[in-house]
């Protein structure tokens, strides 16, 4: 199959960004928009100035506000609106093609990873998840970025993957959605809990302890839903969770600090602060956890935090006091 053209659907910093870097990689792109004003003003200034002020995108990105069939099509709306969005589309414009889900989180209510919404609205859609360690501006700027493409077809990742593959955006094939899912909307969980550290002025040695706790954690969460601990080790588990949890550019780490410095979680919100999935993804997560029988007490004590019942010394402390055991 030629893959010449792809449509974005979802107009913000994210969905910019990977329009930019596959029209580098040689697509005609659609960037799917929410309002004629914005499409009218991309497509005139070559900039989506309310998403990534200042980048001018490349000639091939074309901005419109509907979407019509094409050869790749990537989801790109945050992951509590994806459900919405699909119920908008008509499921037989998405039979047959790969949808690329780039949203990092678990659907509030029903527990669902993104593969499982798109199973539900577009069954006939063949699922792709593109998960790793990216900040929208470094893709967009074409800053050197490697991620992970997970899919069911070893040969359809691998010529997807290299479609997509431009001079700076290095997308990697593999086969396990299941564990690139998770790993990539439980990592934004215990992102927040190590801006949350950084925020409380506990130092860089509990952060570190809590990246490592984390990824522990993480692996138990992934092999019990049926993914491998092994694609932890890679792009979408440690390089992904690595970056998040040490960066002020993330957005979940900024969430983090501000909760860390005794903010209340609807203060921030109200405050205008930017999209941080691991706050609704951590409920979620824990309920998720619990329904697996999976011992869980970071992702617990994160979503205390998050609620208000707690604070993240208090936590870090109680951490800090569990019963010794051997390190496997």
């Amino acid at each position: 199959m030629a893959f010449d053209t792809l449509a974005v659907i979802g107009g913000g910093a994210w969905g910019t960004a990977l329009a930019q870097a596959a029209a580098k990689a040689g697509r005609r792109v659609c960037l799917v928009v929410r309002d004629a004003a914005q499409a009218d003003a991309i497509n005139t200034t070559r900039i989506n100035a309310p998403a990534l002020p200042g980048q001018v995108l490349e000639e091939t990105v074309v901005a419109t506000t509907r979407f019509q069939r094409c050869d790749i099509v990537i989801l790109a709306v945050p992951a509590q609106a994806s459900r919405t969005l699909l119920s908008g589309l008509e499921p037989g414009l998405l039979a047959g093609l790969p949808v690329i889900l780039s949203a990092k989180g678990l659907e509030t209510g029903t527990l669902a990873r993104q593969s499982e919404i798109l199973a539900d609205m577009a069954p006939e859609a063949v699922p792709y998840v593109l998960s790793g360690p990216s900040f929208a501006a470094d893709v967009a700027a074409g800053r050197p970025t490697a991620v992970t493409l997970a899919g069911d077809d070893a040969t359809q990742t691998s010529d997807l993957a290299a479609a997509l593959a431009g001079p700076s955006f290095r997308p990697y094939a593999a086969d396990d959605r299941i564990g690139v899912e998770i790993a990539g909307a439980i990592k934004n969980v215990y992102a927040l809990a190590c801006g949350a550290v950084d925020g409380a002025g506990l130092g860089a040695s509990a952060r570190s302890a809590l990246i490592a706790r984390g990824y522990a954690e993480m692996a138990r969460l992934v092999t019990a839903m049926g993914g491998s601990a092994h694609t932890l080790t890679g792009l979408a588990g440690l390089g992904d969770l690595t970056l998040t949890c040490t960066s002020v550019q993330s957005r979940n780490y900024q969430f983090g600090m501000a909760l860390g410095a005794g903010r209340r979680t609807e203060d921030i919100l109200a405050s205008g602060a930017k999209l941080a999935e691991g706050v609704m993804t951590v409920p979620v997560a824990s309920e998720l956890a619990r329904s697996l029988g999976i011992d869980a007490p970071l992702i617990d004590a994160i979503d205390a935090v998050v609620a208000g019942k707690a604070d993240i010394a208090t936590i870090v402390a109680g951490l800090m006091t569990r019963p010794l055991k051997r390190e496997h």
